[in-house]
């Protein structure tokens, strides 16, 4: 979920806003607890709706949080669009040599981290899931196994090769320099290029449009043009169309999720339109007064939060729940807890560390 990814830092620009004659935030706060919610969201979803790890089916487990929890998988939309707007800010002004080392940085050192705990986790907890052999693993340390034919360390991670097509789509723009016009244009050019091939047969140039979620991508890029410059028709249009393209797959999605329901579909309309909403408040500088100071905080443990929880949260609700040491909530509540406590160290220990003699060295070549 990096589905955005969860650890770039919202950093705005300090240039004036050509119609709103003030000077932008020095961070978006909003944004930074908007994506710790997309990721609670998945988290919340893994665990009560998906429910890996329970002895009993989830839906008897957690009956009431079950009916909405088992739309919360739409968090990952919502890091795509938080995604397209985070990439497009943090390339402005950039050339796409320092554009490679801020996403190498970014996505490398907590995922690392990640592979390794998962598998230690799975390796030592009796009874839950399958270890993976040693050469699958070290795939996966490159980010491409899903490419390369090889099974995920933890299935979360189908996220982070999508980031890395739109980030490869988005770096030929940057290469170029970016500009409100050619943005716009790539969105516009993404946009048509996705109906064209959205009901073709699987292959490369079907892969690397991720036509079942570039809509999500483009908005992100329109609202952060919105935001640098001032919204207008044109932007508005070009989010407007997204949000209605991106149904289409959206609710194909919702139905083939055999595991959940039954359950009407407008919650699925509902919950992306809300996204749309409040990412157009944030685009409009509406939440810019927000400055809670705990939240960029907060925003930092969404990687490590996203990357973590899945298989080693399972593991421990494999051994645990059928012992019965503590009522079912009471262990969510401790394994939720435990997983922001074990992100926070992350963030603190492996990735921060790691990302600065990642680009101290990056950076020579």
């Amino acid at each position: 979920m990096q589905p955005v990814l969860p650890s770039d830092r919202i950093r705005t620009e300090t240039r004036l806003a050509p119609d709103l004659g003030a000077k932008r935030p020095g961070r978006l706060h909003a944004l930074d607890g908007l994506r710790l919610g997309a990721a609670l969201m998945v988290v919340i979803y893994h665990f009560t709706a998906r429910g890996g790890g329970w002895p009993t089916p989830v839906k008897e487990i957690f009956p009431d949080t079950f009916r909405i929890s088992q739309y919360f998988y739409l968090g990952v939309e919502l890091f795509f669009i938080i995604s397209g707007f985070v990439v497009c800010m943090s390339a402005w002004d950039r050339p796409v040599k320092a554009f490679f080392v801020s996403r190498v940085i970014r996505l490398y050192p907590a995922y690392w981290f990640g592979i390794i705990a998962t598998s230690v986790t799975v390796a030592v907890i009796p009874g839950g899931r399958k270890h993976l052999p040693w050469n699958d693993i070290l795939t996966n340390l490159t980010m491409l196994q899903q490419p390369l034919k090889v099974p995920s360390v933890d299935t979360v991670y189908w996220t982070l090769f999508t980031e890395l097509r739109f980030y490869l789509l988005f770096a030929l723009v940057a290469w170029f320099g970016l500009t409100y016009k050619r943005v716009l244009l790539f969105c516009c050019v993404w946009g048509a290029a996705t109906i064209l091939v959205y009901r073709t047969e699987p292959g490369p140039l079907r892969m690397l449009l991720i036509p079942e979620y570039s809509w999500f991508f483009i908005a992100g890029m329109a609202f952060y043009l919105m935001y640098r410059f001032r919204p207008n028709m044109m932007l508005f249009g070009v989010v407007g169309f997204s949000f209605c393209a991106s149904l289409a797959h959206t609710v194909d999605e919702w139905q083939s999720l055999t595991w959940l329901g039954p359950g009407p579909a407008w919650p699925v309309v509902a919950m992306v339109a809300s996204f749309f909403g409040v990412m157009t408040l944030i685009a409009t500088g509406k939440l810019s007064g927000i400055q809670w100071k705990w939240l960029p905080v907060a925003g930092a443990l969404t990687y490590p939060l996203y990357l973590l929880h899945q298989y080693i949260g399972w593991e421990i609700f494999t051994y645990l729940a059928p012992r019965e040491v503590m009522s079912p909530w009471a262990l969510l509540g401790l394994v939720v807890g435990g997983m922001l406590v074990l992100s926070y160290l992350v963030n603190k220990l492996v990735e921060k560390p790691l990302s600065r003699y990642l680009k101290r060295h990056l950076a020579r070549l």
